[in-house]
């Protein structure tokens, strides 16, 4: 029986060998018509093929088989008794090949594989057809009949339709007695090919081949599985890997140990002797183990408690590939490695946590190699999977956790890219259809107009980073998206069509302008909003307020060369800004940025209940978690016609990715448990809505009383009152921050120069880094 496809190998699906009487697989087959025929983890058969035997043929077929593998020519059909004793296939039980016994008898030490009469059934037919879902037990696996009462009403007028659609789909088969050897050799050579792939051509313990997947052992418990499986699906490519749990009794008795690329050891009680037995063999025939928090203990390591280290946030040096030194906060298990004085395999030190109060190092995180086959485990005690969020930790940890949290999978991904698990990011989507949608039928009327004045005869309209095709629903529905480059406009797309993708709703809720983002664009993917909208904007008519709105960025930018990372749950948006040359903010148009920051804290600030929500504005563009990591910034781009200001402001902040830094949501969340408070989640386009909301307030409060009618609250909002800061590098002389000068950039005081303007020097990450005075003119 094929069952659906390795992730591995696409073209070779799993197969099973079973036996069963004529009337059971008759009802094998009404299952499998309907749709009620699978195997334990879901896989799905593909095709069923029946092979009627008799047992005298099933022995000679494969005493020609065992003498064609050893280079033997068949002259009869007797069997020697310690061959007969190999050959022996009895009803309901597994069909093992000679080679797949005895690979498993050497694995297992010396407890030898059962013959096959005590093998557990592959199927078990006549046992299990009661009740309303039947099961068909395998070696470690179930096959489940999912029965209803229309099934089983329809079950007896449909075996004798299977019986014809067997006909036509599988060729006749002769009676038992007329079966003979050659007509079946190939049906048993393609079994031994199958075979060879899955378990290797020899005994040798090959990890490169392997199926692709990755067992978590946690000692039976569920949580601690799901946070492991969450962990390491955020880290290695999920099309080539799968996770399954190890479940204690599994790893004692089902053939785990050549199907398996990588184990996970995270259990929370000690492993039996048994257990660290049959994983040690494990890593002794060539596999590859990662240990997280385990105590499993290969030759040449010990185990050593330090007494009340346990589930403490420690500082973790970890010693990268190129020899670099990574540092960041962990969760200590409170056990630590320590070298076997009689020696044993190869031990790499890793990581290795420092106790300043006994000036001591332990290792934490070490690389063993054993055995002659690849063998290799990195084991690590420090809590990877112990998230932030996590509520075993006190509060207080939530800050120092989260800063590290990037590096925390960096450290992660290059023990897991060691082991052989490939952690690439996956394939950038393509840009998807952009839709149409506005706050009310009169904002989308008037753009369409727009749009339509501006197409050319095939409908495409042309800017400098995108083109756009108009095209209806119906349009995108039977024919392909453009092949010139262009992108679908969607222009008669309703909030339904789009609700799974963007809650119009929720946004039109939640803003209150006068006219900026009443007319949004949305695309699921674009490389950026700001690319949807250059070009665009200043030949607009005046009070369409337009924005762009992604859920996935592929090229979003921040300030300077910098790339902005935009994964889901991050809000992106750019809104189209006009402002007159002689207004008060056209004559300090760097402000607006500024302005776009404090928009983005207010969003979140000034609703009830959240007033303290530790969100900061760093200057001159950057959205903090209080002044320990960055959430989200803002980027202005501005081009001057004439006597206007044609602005592009694009926006990105993390809402709901926690990972692999930090979002808003976490610091709510973080908030709810240190004040015992239940504030409600956030969401994008709740907070799109009110951040454009608070910048056309700001805006329209710069426009009637300049700078000082809103420095007061950005101060109150801001990180940097009375921050020291160095001038033109990190060893330059020292100057406090005062506030923003009349222009918007940074006023600081000086012991030799006394009060200054000064900028970022373009080159920083960080931009109150190596400040340059500003050159007054």
């Amino acid at each position: 029986m094929p069952f659906s496809k390795r992730a591995d190998c696409p073209g070779q699906p799993f197969r099973a060998v079973a036996q069963t009487t004529v009337e059971n697989f008759t009802r094998l087959g009404v299952a499998f018509l309907e749709d009620r025929l699978q195997l334990d983890n879901g896989l799905v058969p593909s095709k069923i093929i029946p092979v009627l035997l008799q047992d005298c043929t099933l022995s000679e077929l494969l005493e020609k088989h065992q003498n064609l593998k050893s280079g033997r020519r068949v002259s009869n059909s007797h069997t020697t008794d310690s061959e007969a004793s190999h050959l022996q296939c009895r009803k309901g039980s597994l069909l093992v090949l000679p080679e797949v016994q005895q690979r498993a008898e050497e694995r297992r030490g010396s407890e030898p594989l059962p013959s096959s009469q005590h093998l557990t059934p592959a199927i078990h037919l006549e046992e299990h057809f009661s009740g309303n879902h039947q099961h068909m037990e395998g070696h470690g696996h179930h096959l489940h009949l999912s029965s209803c009462n229309e099934c089983l009403e329809l079950e007896n007028s449909t075996i004798l339709s299977v019986k014809y659609a067997s006909a036509e789909n599988i060729p006749d088969l002769p009676d038992d007695n007329s079966v003979g050897v050659d007509s079946v050799d190939e049906c048993l050579d393609e079994l031994d090919h199958d075979a060879q792939g899955f378990l290797g051509q020899s005994s040798e313990f090959d990890c490169k081949n392997r199926l692709p997947n990755v067992l978590v052992y946690t000692g039976g418990c569920q949580e601690r599985f799901q946070a492991v499986r969450q962990l390491l699906l955020d880290c290695i490519n999920v099309e080539n890997n799968i996770i399954y749990p190890l479940q204690p009794q599994q790893a004692l008795s089902d053939p785990w140990l050549d199907t398996t690329r990588l184990l996970v050891l995270a259990e929370e009680e000690p492993l039996t002797p048994d257990l660290q037995t049959c994983f040690l063999n494990y890593l002794n025939q060539g596999g590859k183990i990662l240990g997280l928090g385990s105590n499993l203990c290969p030759a040449g390591l010990c185990l050593e408690v330090r007494e009340g280290a346990g589930m403490k946030l420690q500082r973790l040096n970890f010693t990268r590939e190129d020899s670099t030194e990574l540092e960041l906060s962990m969760v200590a298990s409170g056990r630590v490695y320590i070298r076997d004085p009689q020696g044993g395999g190869e031990v790499e030190l890793w990581g290795e946590v420092k106790d300043d109060n006994l000036h001591r190092r332990d290792m934490v995180i070490v690389r063993v190699t054993h055995g002659d086959d690849g063998g290799e485990a990195v084991l690590c005690q420090v809590h990877f999977d112990i998230s932030p969020n996590s509520q075993k930790l006190d509060p207080e940890g939530f800050a120092a956790l989260k800063v590290s949290n990037a590096l925390r999978y960096e450290v992660l991904m290059e023990i897991l890219t060691s082991l052989g698990l490939s952690c690439e990011p996956e394939e950038t989507p393509a840009p998807s259809p952009v839709h149409l949608l506005a706050t009310s039928k009169e904002a989308k009327t008037i753009f369409l107009k727009w749009l339509q004045t501006r197409a050319d005869q095939n409908a495409v309209l042309t800017f400098p980073k995108s083109s756009f095709r108009m095209v209806s629903i119906s349009d995108l529905q039977d024919a392909p998206l453009p092949s010139d480059g262009s992108l679908a406009l969607v222009t008669d797309a309703t909030e339904s069509q789009d609700q799974s993708l963007f809650d119009m709703e929720t946004y039109r809720k939640n803003l209150r302008t006068g006219h900026l983002g009443h007319t949004l664009l949305h695309a699921e993917v674009a490389t950026s909003t700001m690319d949807l909208l250059e070009g665009m904007t200043q030949l607009l008519p005046e009070k369409v307020g337009l924005i762009a709105v992604v859920t996935r960025q592929s090229q979003g930018r921040g300030r300077g060369r910098n790339a902005w990372l935009s994964p889901p749950g991050c809000a992106m948006f750019t809104v189209s800004v006009q402002v007159e040359l002689s207004s008060r903010l056209g004559q300090r148009i760097p402000f607006l940025q500024h302005l776009a920051a404090l928009a983005i804290v207010d969003a979140v600030r000034t609703l009830p209940g959240y007033e303290d929500i530790d969100l900061r504005v760093k200057w001159p563009n950057d959205i903090y978690y209080s002044n320990l990591m960055k959430l989200g910034g803002v980027l202005v781009t501005s081009t001057v016609l004439g006597s206007t200001f044609y602005l592009l402001i694009g926006c990105g902040f993390n809402v709901t990715n926690s990972n692999p830094t930090a979002c808003i949501n976490d610091l709510i969340q973080n908030h709810n448990r240190l004040k015992n408070v239940s504030l409600q989640p956030l969401s994008c386009p709740q907070l799109i809505a009110r951040t454009v909301s608070c910048l056309e307030k700001l805006i329209s409060s710069f426009q009637q009383g300049g700078p000082e009618a809103i420095l007061p609250l950005y101060y109150h909002r801001w990180l940097h009152s009375g921050v020291e800061v160095h001038l033109w590098s990190e060893d330059g002389p020292e100057a406090q921050v005062l506030g923003l000068d009349d222009n918007g950039f940074l006023r600081v005081l000086t012991k030799e120069r006394g009060e200054v303007s000064v900028e970022p020097d373009g080159n920083s990450f960080d931009m109150m880094k190596n400040l340059v005075v500003v050159k007054h003119r």
